[in-house]
């Protein structure tokens, strides 16, 4: 039974969504393929987006030789001490992961689903790497697992997307979004709150956008500075400057009002790699941070969707 939304059970989470859908609790085991991104190895860029370093958001286990076999392995040992899970879904995380062969992203993903445990993938990429070979293998797998396709977004305006070097703009996402729709296969945009350079309205206008696309989830992401990259030069010059504790939790609450009340909400914050993160320290307080997010609904008497400019039409 899907409680409604309210002040006190505020957004659609993605543990309540699992929990519906396969009737337990479902932990995701975050995967490195060793695969690249087409803003690193120069068919659009080099160096990435100015936040992501050479190890692309992930754990680096592959440059460490571990297959995805022995990933999952690891992952259910240690989640299932942890959680009492016995149900998981393989994520693909690091860098672009529909970037690549079709033959050998084909293997990967078979790779994680030998394992019965494994209900699903999700697969985190860019919306300028969707073939559409890659798609149809996406849709032949929704018919027997639940897959997420994981497409960055970040922000829907372009001098942002140019700013921090994404190498797309914003119709490459909307063109990404409507060419996987109806496929079976659930999409989820990634959107950060605290990019240089943009206002508060302009974040708040990003969730208004992705309120009127056919997306299914969303994972919302602080912008914190990891050292050793563009961002943080910025951030060293005082040239960029993190959000505060108090500006993003009601940034968040502000987005989350303006999504569609059935968007399934997946993250709120970041997980940074404690000795890599230069600022701000505060992030690392994610229980901390998270409870936060929930008193501030309770306290502001609101929720998700409850601000969506399509609610009057629906």
């Amino acid at each position: 039974m899907t409680l409604p939304l309210s002040p006190e059970n505020p957004y659609r989470s993605l543990p309540a969504f699992l929990n519906a859908q396969f009737g337990e609790r479902v932990q995701k085991i975050t995967l490195d393929a060793g695969l690249t991104c087409p803003n690193r190895d120069g068919r659009v860029g080099r160096g990435g987006c100015i936040y992501c370093n050479t190890r692309g958001s992930g754990t680096g286990a592959h440059a460490l030789g571990h297959s995805i076999t022995q990933q999952i392995q690891e992952g259910m040992i240690r989640l299932g001490r942890r959680y009492q899970a016995r149900k998981f879904i393989a994520y693909f995380q690091s860098f672009s992961n529909t970037y690549g062969p079709l033959e050998h992203l084909q293997s990967l993903y078979a790779e994680a689903l030998a394992f019965p445990q494994v209900v699903g993938l999700s697969i985190g990429t860019r919306p300028d790497c969707l073939s559409p070979d890659l798609l149809k293998l996406l849709g032949s797998l929704a018919q027997t697992h639940l897959v997420w396709l994981e497409l960055g977004l970040q922000s829907a305006h372009d001098r942002t997307l140019r700013l921090i070097n994404r190498g797309h703009d914003a119709a490459c996402f909307v063109k990404a979004v409507n060419t996987a729709a109806h496929r079976g296969v659930h999409l989820l945009a990634h959107v950060m709150l605290g990019l240089p350079g943009e206002s508060k309205a302009d974040m708040l206008a990003t969730a208004t956008f992705l309120g009127t696309l056919p997306v299914d989830g969303v994972k919302l992401h602080l912008v914190y500075v990891i050292k050793g990259t563009p961002l943080a030069e910025l951030y060293d010059t005082g040239i960029y400057r993190p959000l505060l504790r108090e500006e993003y939790i009601s940034l968040v609450v502000e987005v989350i009002e303006l999504l569609p009340p059935q968007m399934i909400i997946h993250r709120l914050t970041g997980d940074p790699h404690p000795e890599e993160l230069a600022a701000p320290a505060w992030c690392l307080d994610k229980a901390g941070v998270l409870h936060d997010i929930r008193q501030a609904f309770i306290r502001r008497g609101t929720y998700q969707g409850r601000l969506w400019p399509g609610k009057a039409s629906h």
